[in-house]
């Protein structure tokens, strides 16, 4: 396989990562034991956006298209792929700190959800057994 293919395959399973990172707590209401591998995903990628670290995906990536002849970029791979579409300046330390921001929020009010339904339900079973 070649070093572009799979530097494309690394770009793929980078989104399908942070795609997991906001969504996967909601997932996580339907199937409860996802939170094991959601939590420490979600936790990562507030880590590394809040810290204004490099995902390890980044490099990797640059390096397999370097390898293939392409050029890499120097910005992150949230600079270089999600902003243009999402915002048309480039990536700061606020807005780093405003999607730490938002993967929190999310993952709050879903475990938050799903913590409710858990009382709930556990509550709901109580009082039937008496």
């Amino acid at each position: 396989m070649s070093e572009r293919l799979l530097a494309d395959a690394v770009v793929v399973v980078h989104l399908l990562f942070i795609a997991f990172v906001m969504v996967g707590g909601f997932a996580a209401l339907r199937w409860p034991r996802l939170a094991l591998a959601h939590l420490p995903a979600a936790g990562w990628a507030v880590l590394v956006e809040a810290s204004g670290w490099i995902c390890p995906l980044t490099p990797l990536e640059n390096r397999l298209r370097q390898a293939a002849g392409d050029a890499g970029y120097s910005s992150s791979f949230v600079d270089h792929y999600l902003l243009p579409i999402i915002y048309p300046a480039g990536l700061t330390r606020s807005s780093q700190w405003a999607l730490a921001a938002l993967v929190l929020l999310v993952n709050l009010v879903a475990y938050g959800w799903l913590l409710h339904r858990r009382r709930r339900m556990r509550d709901t079973s109580g009082r039937k057994e008496r």
